[in-house]
Protein backbone atom coordinates (compact mmCIF):
# COMPACT_ATOMS: atom_id res chain seq x y z
CA UNK A 1 0.00 0.00 0.00
CA UNK A 2 1.38 3.73 -0.77
CA UNK A 3 2.90 5.35 1.93
CA UNK A 4 0.25 8.70 2.77
CA UNK A 5 2.32 11.70 1.64
CA UNK A 6 3.76 13.87 4.42
CA UNK A 7 2.15 17.29 5.01
CA UNK A 8 4.57 20.07 3.76
CA UNK A 9 4.32 22.26 6.35
CA UNK A 10 6.32 20.03 8.59
CA UNK A 11 9.44 21.15 6.36
CA UNK A 12 11.35 24.43 7.07
CA UNK A 13 11.86 26.71 4.37
CA UNK A 14 15.53 25.34 4.11
CA UNK A 15 14.15 21.52 3.77
CA UNK A 16 12.10 23.02 0.89
CA UNK A 17 14.70 24.25 -0.99
CA UNK A 18 16.42 21.27 -0.82
CA UNK A 19 13.77 19.54 -1.92
CA UNK A 20 13.65 21.54 -5.25
CA UNK A 21 17.45 21.39 -6.13
CA UNK A 22 17.23 17.58 -5.38
CA UNK A 23 14.58 17.64 -8.66
CA UNK A 24 16.80 19.89 -10.79
CA UNK A 25 15.00 23.02 -9.96
CA UNK A 26 16.00 26.32 -9.02
CA UNK A 27 16.24 26.85 -5.06
CA UNK A 28 13.92 30.03 -4.80
CA UNK A 29 10.56 28.08 -5.53
CA UNK A 30 10.77 26.42 -2.04
CA UNK A 31 11.13 30.17 -0.56
CA UNK A 32 8.28 30.80 -2.93
CA UNK A 33 6.02 27.99 -1.60
CA UNK A 34 6.97 28.77 2.10
CA UNK A 35 5.37 32.13 1.27
CA UNK A 36 2.36 30.50 0.17
CA UNK A 37 1.85 28.17 2.86
CA UNK A 38 2.41 30.22 5.59
CA UNK A 39 2.14 34.58 4.59
CA UNK A 40 -0.63 33.90 2.51
CA UNK A 41 -1.74 30.96 4.33
CA UNK A 42 -2.85 29.09 0.72
CA UNK A 43 -4.23 25.55 1.89
CA UNK A 44 -4.38 24.29 -2.04
CA UNK A 45 -1.02 23.91 -4.58
CA UNK A 46 -3.37 24.48 -7.44
CA UNK A 47 -4.03 28.59 -5.86
CA UNK A 48 0.55 28.72 -5.61
CA UNK A 49 -0.02 30.86 -9.16
CA UNK A 50 3.86 31.97 -9.51
CA UNK A 51 4.68 27.67 -9.86
CA UNK A 52 4.32 26.32 -13.13
CA UNK A 53 2.01 23.49 -13.61
CA UNK A 54 5.13 21.35 -13.46
CA UNK A 55 6.21 22.33 -10.07
CA UNK A 56 2.87 21.94 -8.28
CA UNK A 57 2.37 18.31 -9.73
CA UNK A 58 5.79 17.79 -8.39
CA UNK A 59 4.27 18.73 -5.14
CA UNK A 60 1.18 17.20 -5.11
CA UNK A 61 2.35 14.15 -5.92
CA UNK A 62 5.17 13.88 -2.88
CA UNK A 63 3.24 16.25 -0.14
CA UNK A 64 -0.19 17.22 1.28
CA UNK A 65 -1.87 20.25 3.41
CA UNK A 66 -3.58 18.89 6.09
CA UNK A 67 -5.58 22.52 6.88
CA UNK A 68 -8.22 22.63 9.19
CA UNK A 69 -11.83 23.17 8.59
CA UNK A 70 -14.67 25.11 10.05
CA UNK A 71 -17.27 22.56 11.00
CA UNK A 72 -19.77 24.74 12.85
CA UNK A 73 -19.59 28.22 13.02
CA UNK A 74 -22.09 29.84 16.01
CA UNK A 75 -22.95 33.99 16.33
CA UNK A 76 -23.39 35.75 19.58
CA UNK A 77 -25.65 38.29 20.39
CA UNK A 78 -22.53 40.25 20.98
CA UNK A 79 -20.36 39.56 17.83
CA UNK A 80 -18.14 36.83 19.56
CA UNK A 81 -18.02 33.97 16.90
CA UNK A 82 -17.04 30.37 18.15
CA UNK A 83 -15.25 28.07 15.70
CA UNK A 84 -15.62 24.20 16.20
CA UNK A 85 -13.20 23.19 14.11
CA UNK A 86 -12.18 20.19 12.13
CA UNK A 87 -9.15 18.88 12.06
CA UNK A 88 -7.67 16.60 9.15
CA UNK A 89 -8.03 13.22 11.41
CA UNK A 90 -11.41 14.43 12.50
CA UNK A 91 -10.84 15.77 15.87
CA UNK A 92 -12.22 18.37 16.92
CA UNK A 93 -11.37 22.02 18.47
CA UNK A 94 -12.72 25.24 19.70
CA UNK A 95 -11.45 28.78 18.79
CA UNK A 96 -13.37 32.01 19.75
CA UNK A 97 -13.32 35.62 17.61
CA UNK A 98 -13.91 38.32 20.54
CA UNK A 99 -14.44 41.87 19.18
CA UNK A 100 -14.70 45.28 21.36
CA UNK A 101 -14.96 48.73 19.57
CA UNK A 102 -11.04 48.98 19.70
CA UNK A 103 -9.96 45.30 19.29
CA UNK A 104 -10.48 41.65 17.89
CA UNK A 105 -9.07 39.61 19.85
CA UNK A 106 -8.38 35.63 18.62
CA UNK A 107 -8.80 32.41 21.25
CA UNK A 108 -6.96 30.12 20.49
CA UNK A 109 -6.55 25.96 21.35
CA UNK A 110 -3.16 24.43 22.13
CA UNK A 111 -4.46 20.86 22.38
CA UNK A 112 -7.37 18.86 21.83
CA UNK A 113 -9.47 18.75 25.16
CA UNK A 114 -6.74 18.47 28.39
CA UNK A 115 -4.99 16.71 30.57
CA UNK A 116 -5.74 19.59 33.80
CA UNK A 117 -8.31 18.75 36.10
CA UNK A 118 -9.51 22.43 37.02
CA UNK A 119 -13.23 22.21 38.31
CA UNK A 120 -14.43 25.27 36.45
CA UNK A 121 -13.72 24.76 33.32
CA UNK A 122 -16.02 22.25 30.73
CA UNK A 123 -12.30 21.60 29.01
CA UNK A 124 -11.31 19.72 32.30
CA UNK A 125 -13.96 17.69 31.24
CA UNK A 126 -12.41 15.93 28.16
CA UNK A 127 -9.63 13.50 27.74
CA UNK A 128 -6.34 14.95 26.43
CA UNK A 129 -6.47 13.20 22.81
CA UNK A 130 -3.23 14.75 21.69
CA UNK A 131 -1.23 18.28 21.34
CA UNK A 132 -2.01 19.80 18.10
CA UNK A 133 0.88 20.50 15.59
CA UNK A 134 2.26 24.61 14.78
CA UNK A 135 0.54 24.54 11.56
CA UNK A 136 -2.91 23.78 13.34
CA UNK A 137 -2.50 26.88 15.77
CA UNK A 138 -1.07 28.90 13.03
CA UNK A 139 -4.51 27.75 10.68
CA UNK A 140 -6.78 28.97 13.84
CA UNK A 141 -5.09 32.62 13.67
CA UNK A 142 -5.74 32.58 10.28
CA UNK A 143 -9.20 31.33 10.09
CA UNK A 144 -9.89 34.13 12.67
CA UNK A 145 -7.86 37.04 10.80
CA UNK A 146 -10.02 36.34 7.68
CA UNK A 147 -13.31 36.27 10.28
CA UNK A 148 -12.23 40.24 11.72
CA UNK A 149 -11.46 41.21 8.73
CA UNK A 150 -15.06 39.88 6.97
CA UNK A 151 -17.59 40.79 10.01
CA UNK A 152 -15.42 43.88 11.13
CA UNK A 153 -13.16 45.49 8.86
CA UNK A 154 -10.01 45.07 10.53
CA UNK A 155 -7.04 42.70 11.04
CA UNK A 156 -6.91 40.81 14.27
CA UNK A 157 -5.35 42.55 16.93
CA UNK A 158 -4.40 40.50 19.72
CA UNK A 159 -3.73 36.49 20.13
CA UNK A 160 -4.54 34.47 23.37
CA UNK A 161 -3.53 31.27 23.73
CA UNK A 162 -6.68 30.64 26.25
CA UNK A 163 -8.65 28.19 24.33
CA UNK A 164 -8.37 24.49 24.85
CA UNK A 165 -5.74 23.13 26.50
CA UNK A 166 -2.76 23.65 28.62
CA UNK A 167 -0.04 25.26 26.51
CA UNK A 168 2.84 24.98 28.27
CA UNK A 169 2.35 20.68 27.99
CA UNK A 170 2.50 21.32 24.17
CA UNK A 171 5.62 23.64 24.19
CA UNK A 172 7.59 22.65 21.45
CA UNK A 173 4.31 23.21 19.11
CA UNK A 174 2.87 26.19 20.47
CA UNK A 175 6.50 28.31 20.34
CA UNK A 176 6.93 27.20 16.77
CA UNK A 177 3.44 28.41 15.90
CA UNK A 178 4.04 31.75 17.30
CA UNK A 179 7.26 31.79 15.53
CA UNK A 180 5.22 31.57 11.92
CA UNK A 181 2.87 34.14 13.35
CA UNK A 182 5.36 36.42 14.24
CA UNK A 183 7.57 35.74 11.66
CA UNK A 184 7.88 39.02 8.54
CA UNK A 185 7.58 35.62 6.14
CA UNK A 186 4.45 34.53 8.36
CA UNK A 187 1.73 36.86 9.52
CA UNK A 188 4.37 39.13 10.68
CA UNK A 189 2.01 39.92 13.97
CA UNK A 190 4.42 42.00 17.19
CA UNK A 191 4.97 39.11 19.78
CA UNK A 192 3.78 42.01 22.27
CA UNK A 193 0.15 41.06 20.66
CA UNK A 194 0.55 37.92 22.17
CA UNK A 195 -0.79 36.19 25.35
CA UNK A 196 -0.08 32.72 26.27
CA UNK A 197 -1.89 31.66 29.23
CA UNK A 198 -1.14 28.67 31.84
CA UNK A 199 -2.79 27.03 34.95
CA UNK A 200 0.92 27.53 36.35
CA UNK A 201 3.70 24.73 35.61
CA UNK A 202 6.68 26.47 37.24
CA UNK A 203 9.34 24.93 35.34
CA UNK A 204 7.98 25.29 32.05
CA UNK A 205 7.95 29.32 32.89
CA UNK A 206 11.70 28.98 33.73
CA UNK A 207 12.22 27.61 30.49
CA UNK A 208 10.00 30.23 28.94
CA UNK A 209 12.35 33.32 30.47
CA UNK A 210 15.74 30.89 29.51
CA UNK A 211 14.28 30.94 25.68
CA UNK A 212 13.77 34.80 25.59
CA UNK A 213 9.99 34.69 24.32
CA UNK A 214 8.98 37.90 23.37
CA UNK A 215 5.10 37.67 24.10
CA UNK A 216 3.07 37.82 27.09
CA UNK A 217 2.22 35.86 29.95
CA UNK A 218 -1.29 35.48 31.83
CA UNK A 219 -1.40 32.70 35.19
CA UNK A 220 -4.24 31.22 35.92
CA UNK A 221 -4.19 31.88 39.61
CA UNK A 222 -7.94 31.97 41.21
CA UNK A 223 -6.60 31.57 44.70
CA UNK A 224 -3.38 32.68 46.78
CA UNK A 225 -3.70 29.90 49.37
CA UNK A 226 -2.97 26.66 48.60
CA UNK A 227 -5.20 24.41 50.06
CA UNK A 228 -7.69 26.61 48.62
CA UNK A 229 -6.25 26.67 44.87
CA UNK A 230 -5.74 22.65 45.42
CA UNK A 231 -9.78 22.55 45.96
CA UNK A 232 -10.45 24.10 42.89
CA UNK A 233 -7.31 22.87 40.77
CA UNK A 234 -5.92 20.16 42.16
CA UNK A 235 -3.22 19.72 39.69
CA UNK A 236 -1.74 22.47 41.92
CA UNK A 237 -0.76 19.86 44.53
CA UNK A 238 2.29 18.65 42.34
CA UNK A 239 3.50 22.62 41.90
CA UNK A 240 2.95 24.78 45.08
CA UNK A 241 2.41 28.45 44.88
CA UNK A 242 5.94 29.06 46.28
CA UNK A 243 7.05 27.22 43.75
CA UNK A 244 5.48 29.24 41.27
CA UNK A 245 5.98 32.20 42.44
CA UNK A 246 9.69 31.60 42.26
CA UNK A 247 9.17 30.81 38.36
CA UNK A 248 7.12 33.99 37.85
CA UNK A 249 10.03 36.07 39.55
CA UNK A 250 12.81 34.60 37.35
CA UNK A 251 10.03 35.30 34.77
CA UNK A 252 10.53 39.05 35.48
CA UNK A 253 13.85 39.16 36.12
CA UNK A 254 14.75 38.01 32.58
CA UNK A 255 11.78 39.59 30.71
CA UNK A 256 11.32 42.02 32.30
CA UNK A 257 7.33 41.72 31.49
CA UNK A 258 4.33 42.19 33.95
CA UNK A 259 2.70 38.59 34.95
CA UNK A 260 -1.67 38.97 34.39
CA UNK A 261 -3.47 36.84 37.30
CA UNK A 262 -6.93 35.66 35.94
CA UNK A 263 -8.67 35.69 39.14
CA UNK A 264 -12.18 34.22 39.33
CA UNK A 265 -14.35 34.84 42.63
CA UNK A 266 -16.63 32.20 44.17
CA UNK A 267 -19.26 32.13 46.50
CA UNK A 268 -18.16 30.06 49.76
CA UNK A 269 -14.53 28.96 47.79
CA UNK A 270 -12.41 32.32 47.77
CA UNK A 271 -14.61 35.20 48.84
CA UNK A 272 -13.27 35.80 52.45
CA UNK A 273 -11.03 38.64 54.07
CA UNK A 274 -8.50 36.03 54.40
CA UNK A 275 -8.56 35.49 50.25
CA UNK A 276 -8.27 38.78 49.39
CA UNK A 277 -5.08 39.25 51.43
CA UNK A 278 -3.25 36.57 50.44
CA UNK A 279 -3.66 37.46 46.51
CA UNK A 280 -2.71 41.28 47.57
CA UNK A 281 0.02 39.64 49.40
CA UNK A 282 1.09 37.23 46.19
CA UNK A 283 0.87 39.50 43.75
CA UNK A 284 3.56 42.60 45.65
CA UNK A 285 6.31 39.80 45.31
CA UNK A 286 6.32 39.69 41.56
CA UNK A 287 5.40 42.54 39.58
CA UNK A 288 1.79 42.19 38.06
CA UNK A 289 -1.76 43.38 37.42
CA UNK A 290 -4.88 41.31 38.18
CA UNK A 291 -7.60 40.15 35.62
CA UNK A 292 -11.23 39.61 37.60
CA UNK A 293 -13.29 37.13 35.43
CA UNK A 294 -16.88 36.69 35.63
CA UNK A 295 -17.73 32.78 36.18
CA UNK A 296 -19.20 31.07 33.06
CA UNK A 297 -21.42 28.64 34.50
CA UNK A 298 -20.83 24.91 33.08
CA UNK A 299 -22.87 21.76 33.25
CA UNK A 300 -23.09 20.05 36.72
CA UNK A 301 -21.35 22.59 38.60
CA UNK A 302 -22.80 23.74 41.88
CA UNK A 303 -20.00 26.72 41.40
CA UNK A 304 -21.68 30.04 41.49
CA UNK A 305 -19.96 33.84 41.08
CA UNK A 306 -19.70 35.69 44.50
CA UNK A 307 -21.25 38.41 45.77
CA UNK A 308 -21.01 42.32 43.78
CA UNK A 309 -19.86 43.23 47.11
CA UNK A 310 -17.05 40.70 47.22
CA UNK A 311 -15.42 41.84 44.12
CA UNK A 312 -15.94 45.18 44.71
CA UNK A 313 -13.66 44.40 48.02
CA UNK A 314 -11.44 42.22 45.88
CA UNK A 315 -11.09 45.45 43.97
CA UNK A 316 -10.90 48.57 46.24
CA UNK A 317 -8.18 46.33 48.39
CA UNK A 318 -6.11 45.45 45.48
CA UNK A 319 -6.18 49.17 44.09
CA UNK A 320 -5.47 50.40 48.02
CA UNK A 321 -2.50 48.70 47.09
CA UNK A 322 -1.17 50.09 44.10
CA UNK A 323 -2.00 46.69 42.13
CA UNK A 324 -3.73 47.51 38.97
CA UNK A 325 -6.81 45.15 38.60
CA UNK A 326 -9.73 44.96 36.21
CA UNK A 327 -13.19 43.10 35.96
CA UNK A 328 -13.20 41.36 32.38
CA UNK A 329 -17.01 40.51 31.78
CA UNK A 330 -17.50 37.53 29.70
CA UNK A 331 -18.25 37.37 25.86
CA UNK A 332 -20.05 34.39 23.95
CA UNK A 333 -21.91 33.21 26.93
CA UNK A 334 -24.91 32.31 25.18
CA UNK A 335 -23.43 30.22 22.84
CA UNK A 336 -20.56 28.78 25.52
CA UNK A 337 -17.81 30.70 23.85
CA UNK A 338 -16.76 32.47 27.20
CA UNK A 339 -14.21 31.81 29.26
CA UNK A 340 -13.97 27.72 30.72
CA UNK A 341 -17.00 26.92 28.44
CA UNK A 342 -14.96 25.32 25.30
CA UNK A 343 -16.18 22.06 25.36
CA UNK A 344 -17.02 20.98 21.88
CA UNK A 345 -20.50 21.06 22.69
Amino acid sequence: MEDSKKDIRALSKEELITFFESHGMASFRGKQVYQWLWQKGVHDFDLMTNLTLEHRELLKSHFEINHIRIDVQQKSKDGTIKNAIKLHDNLVVESVLIPTSTRTTACVSSQVGCSLDCTFCATASLKRMRNLNPDEIYDQVVTINQQSIYYHQRPLSNIVFMGMGEPLMNYKNVLASIEKITDPEGLGMSPKRITLSTSGIPKMIRKMADDKVKFGLAVSLHSARQEVREQIMPFAQKFPLEELLESLQYWYEFTKKRITFEYIVWEGINDTREDIQALVKFCLKVPSKVNLIQYNSIDNSTMKQAAPAILDAYIKTLTDSRIQVTYRRSRGEDIDAACGQLANK
